[in-house]
């Protein structure tokens, strides 16, 4: 998964570094700033793919003392950063050009120009974003949930890649329109407006990263249908009365901590029977669940009588 998530940033990477340039220069050129808001979108969106690539080469640190469960984290901490990227250089940077257009308009002019480098932009953005679609399919068809489903627990390199193409395709949608509806109108009102609108579209982007990296850097723990099944699969083992607590946490995309505090049959778990308890069911887990890194049993008596 990682090798392919790298694939996947340094596609997204190259692409964004190729159309920043295009846009910037067809932006200055033909004065449009919305055609400029989407040209520091592109490298917000280049700066964020280093960021990403940071995320990928630094979580696979192996496991040390000081680090006992590795380095997973980290993917999350410099997505959020790459999320900031975004507010910040292509959110920023979108409304305050467009709210100058709004208030002092300046006429969009070489359209020869803007609109070829905008049907470039959307092709290579195009590709990007169906590299990133294609995995995400490819991951929740062998998860066995829909993509939608898998997209809010994905690896937040591809994560962030798919919300930024697909901004990216969207922001160059917003450019054309309102460079065509100011030069059809004459007024070129409609190029700030569409700046303003891009820049509005990428909080949004940001937010919805943001909000998502900070949960998992708190620690968030597996869906709640998963906690059952895997509660099921424990309270199954011949030996445990019933799983008291199961605790769940994600350290990386691919990697679960699970905790299950559990009620002993203390006839038949005795000794080295424990032992062998726990190695089955972790294998059992880990079979139906192969995210599962570790897991720990804790016998706990019960206090209030056997539970599922």
């Amino acid at each position: 998964m990682a090798e392919e998530s790298q694939g996947t940033v340094l596609l997204a990477g190259a692409a964004n570094l190729a159309i920043a340039a295009a846009k910037c220069v067809a932006g200055l050129l033909s004065g449009s700033t919305a055609l400029l808001a989407e040209a520091a979108h592109s490298v917000a969106d280049t700066l964020n793919q280093v960021f990403l690539l940071t995320a990928l080469r630094r979580s696979r640190k192996p496991a040390d003392d000081r680090h006992p469960f590795g380095y997973g984290m980290e993917r999350y901490f410099w997505s959020l950063l790459a999320a900031v990227g975004i507010f910040v250089l292509g959110a920023g940077f979108s409304i305050a050009e467009g709210l100058r257009a709004v208030v002092d308009p300046e006429p969009v002019e070489r359209l020869a120009i803007v609109y070829p480098v905008l049907v470039i932009s959307f092709v290579f953005e195009g590709i990007s974003w169906l590299r990133a679609v294609r995995q995400v399919r490819r991951e929740a068809r062998a998860a066995g949930i829909s993509a939608l489903s898998h997209l809010r627990e994905a690896e937040p390199a591809v994560k962030t890649v798919a919300f930024e193409d697909s901004a990216a395709l969207i922001g160059l949608v917003i450019a054309a329109a309102g460079i065509t509806a100011s030069a059809l109108t004459g007024e070129e009102v409609w190029d700030g407006i569409a700046s303003i609108a891009i820049g509005v579209l990428l909080i949004g982007v940001a937010f919805t990263l943001g909000r998502d990296n900070k949960a998992m850097l708190i620690g968030q723990a597996l869906p709640p249908e998963t906690e059952r099944e895997i509660r099921a699969i424990i309270g199954r083992a011949p030996g445990i009365v019933g799983v008291i607590e199961l605790m769940t946490l994600r350290l990386a995309a691919d990697e679960v901590l699970v905790v299950a505090r559990v009620d002993l049959d203390d006839r038949e778990t005795t000794g080295a029977a424990v032992e062998q308890l726990a190695d089955r069911v972790d294998r059992e887990v880990r079979a139906e669940f192969p995210t599962v890194r570790h897991l720990y049993l804790d016998p706990t008596p019960d206090p209030h009588g056997s539970s599922d």
